[in-house]
């Protein structure tokens, strides 16, 4: 198993969904950071106690040669689809696209599989597929005026 799948497995463990892992610096200090997200919403006691567990792994296993510190947070309401089991798991939101050859929809995410996805189109409820190789961003966005 793989850092990643470790990380996942771990996560799961707690109901949560393991979103993905970034590695930042902010004033000078070095963050791991791995984002989950679940069903309901994530909360703070979640986040602490899956970093609980995650840290005496890490001790083991460090993610990062040098040292940082551990955060567990949620991705936001509004956040990057890079990988097909992100689109799976965002099934059901609204998504904004940025396709090759310049096109740019949005709509609902309503089919994700390990080739590409398919939306339902805002402005006219048009069903469109898409690849991932031909999908150059992707983002969920929440729709404030709903």
């Amino acid at each position: 198993m793989n850092l990643e799948e470790h990380i996942e497995k771990i996560v799961e463990s707690h109901g949560a969904f393991f979103y993905g892992t970034e590695s930042l610096k902010d004033d000078g200090e070095t963050i791991y950071r791995v984002y989950i997200t679940a069903k309901g919403g994530v909360n703070l006691d979640m986040c602490s106690d899956i970093a609980k567990e995650l840290s005496p792994f890490f001790d083991v296993h460090p993610p990062l040669s040098d040292g940082y510190y551990l955060e567990v947070s949620s991705p936001g309401i509004e956040r990057r689809l890079l990988k097909p089991r992100q689109f799976k798991h965002s099934v059901g939101e609204m998504v904004k696209l940025k396709i090759k050859g310049g096109d740019k929809p949005e709509g609902e995410l309503i089919e994700a599989n390990y080739e590409g996805i398919s939306i339902k189109i805002q402005k006219d409820d048009e069903v469109k597929s898409y690849l991932y190789s031909d999908i150059l961003q992707a983002r969920t966005y929440y729709d404030w005026n709903r």
